[in-house]
């Protein structure tokens, strides 16, 4: 029989010494949609703590052996994340009130009614969720500065915009391939924000950032003492993001030992925290990352054939930044809004010639290397418009390459106008439309209509 818990279920360890009592829980904690151990005494009790990991221990308090408090102490010196529960009867009143003091969550007097135990456990679970929830985001606001977007018109990126929109609402695996920096985590997080886990926690994790001996860590935890270093118990990657999405950035550098335990994981989803002997569930959807030819890796012999076909049941192709020359204007204006998002919407944020340089380079880094030239020109340029003078260096030393621009509308040509009159008279905008022949309020207009546009994309 699989030895792990139910969905939302929690484990428990159960001492008392009563043998009545004992069976009782045996059998009605599981029908609550729990995985219970059940121990005849205090001594039992701190054993199985040394063996296993529980999310929960209700205890007595008056035992043979260690009472109660002296295994709610050796619980939070091995598990400080398990909430402990203990049972006394009227007489005790007093330690129980010093059990609260020492972290226990609650108490219950004896002789204690099925649907009391049953709320407080529902409450136990419920203060599970929100710390995983509040780790998540915690690690999120770490990681990430600002929300996510993804920008851009091309077609390709249309596509992808499509390609969303349909596997999002599922619970399918999606393999997210793309260069490096093209902005596969963007695509991961918009998958989660519109699927129905959207208000549950998203997780990333770059497998080629971590050493190999601390990733099965990482991902499924360990309990405390497990290995040299593991001086207090970690929750698992895999264990925060329940009923969320985690997302497994360059899954091409996984080990191949950690392979084989990932696609245990998707196929069952029970986990075994590094130290532990018995298993739990968790639901989590996955979505996985690679710039690697995982199809050659296989060939090569350093990817599981098994475990790219479980992971790429849904695939998105992002596009590389060259191949989408006409968004390079439009990310451009985004990530300088980004940083100044109290830009007046109506300001030429470029001149002409560094709008061309920019269409005109090959962009090898992507996403994340225009972001970077975007950020070096917005602290050289304290008032936009952004010109040659304000690129990094290697831009400002060479001309626009004019044949590889993409073609230009009417409404291109009329923008390349007003923004080069702009240039010549310095931001003046009344002189500009002097110039150009309309009236001020013509020119704001179509200001503002680009920058609708920028917005809305």
């Amino acid at each position: 029989m699989k030895n792990s818990k139910p969905l939302n279920g929690l484990k428990i360890l159960f001492a008392d010494d009563e043998p009545a009592l004992q069976e009782l829980m045996g059998l009605e904690l599981p029908r609550m949609g729990h995985q219970v151990t059940v121990c005849p005494d205090g001594n039992t009790a701190a054993a199985a703590l040394e063996r296993n990991t529980y999310d929960c221990i209700i205890v007595d308090l008056d035992m043979p052996g260690l009472n109660g408090i002296q295994v709610l102490t050796r619980a939070k010196e091995i598990s400080p994340d398990t909430e402990a529960v203990v049972l006394t009867g009227k007489s005790s009143l007093d330690t129980a009130i010093s059990a609260l003091r020492q972290g226990a969550f609650d108490y219950l007097t004896k002789p204690c009614k099925l649907v009391e135990l049953q709320t407080l456990l529902k409450r136990v679970s419920d203060k599970r969720q929100l710390t995983n929830k509040y780790r998540a985001i915690k690690r999120q606001l770490d990681r990430v500065e600002g929300a996510p977007k993804l920008v851009g018109r091309s077609s390709s990126m249309e596509h992808v915009q499509q390609m969303i929109g349909k596997v999002a609402p599922t619970n399918s695996t999606v393999l997210i391939l793309g260069e490096t920096g093209t902005g596969k985590e963007l695509v991961a997080r918009a998958l989660h924000e519109q699927s129905v886990r959207a208000e549950q926690p998203f997780v990333a994790i770059n497998c080629g950032a971590l050493p190999e001996s601390l990733i099965e860590s990482e991902l499924f935890g360990h309990r405390k003492g497990a290995f040299t270093g593991a001086d207090e118990q970690r929750v698992g990657l895999f264990e925060v993001a329940h009923n969320g999405t985690i997302f497994l950035d360059e899954i091409g550098e996984l080990p191949k030992p950690m392979q084989a335990k990932l696609l245990r994981v998707l196929e069952s989803g029970d986990i075994r925290r590094v130290g532990d002997n018995d298993s739990f569930q968790v639901d989590v959807r996955v979505i996985c990352a690679t710039h690697r030819n995982l199809e050659e890796m296989v060939e090569q012999g350093d990817f599981r054939e098994d475990l790219m076909f479980r992971i790429n049941t849904f695939e998105i192709q992002l596009p590389s930044l060259r191949q989408r020359p006409g968004d390079i204007v439009e990310l451009a204006c985004h990530l300088y809004r980004r940083s100044r998002p109290t830009q007046l919407a109506d300001e030429a944020l470029f001149t002409m010639e560094a709008l061309e340089i920019l269409e005109a380079h090959d962009w090898p880094g992507n996403v994340r290397e225009l972001a970077n030239v975007i950020e070096h020109a917005t602290i050289l340029c304290e008032q936009p418009p952004i010109s040659r003078d304000h690129l990094p260096q290697r831009f400002g030393q060479r001309k626009p390459r004019l044949a590889k621009l993409r073609p230009m509308s009417l409404r291109d040509l009329e923008m390349q106008a007003i923004y080069e009159a702009l240039d010549r008279h310095e931001g003046n905008k009344a002189n500009a439309a002097e110039e150009l022949g309309i009236s001020l309020k013509t020119l704001y207009n179509k200001l503002n209509a680009t920058s609708a546009l920028e917005k809305s994309a």
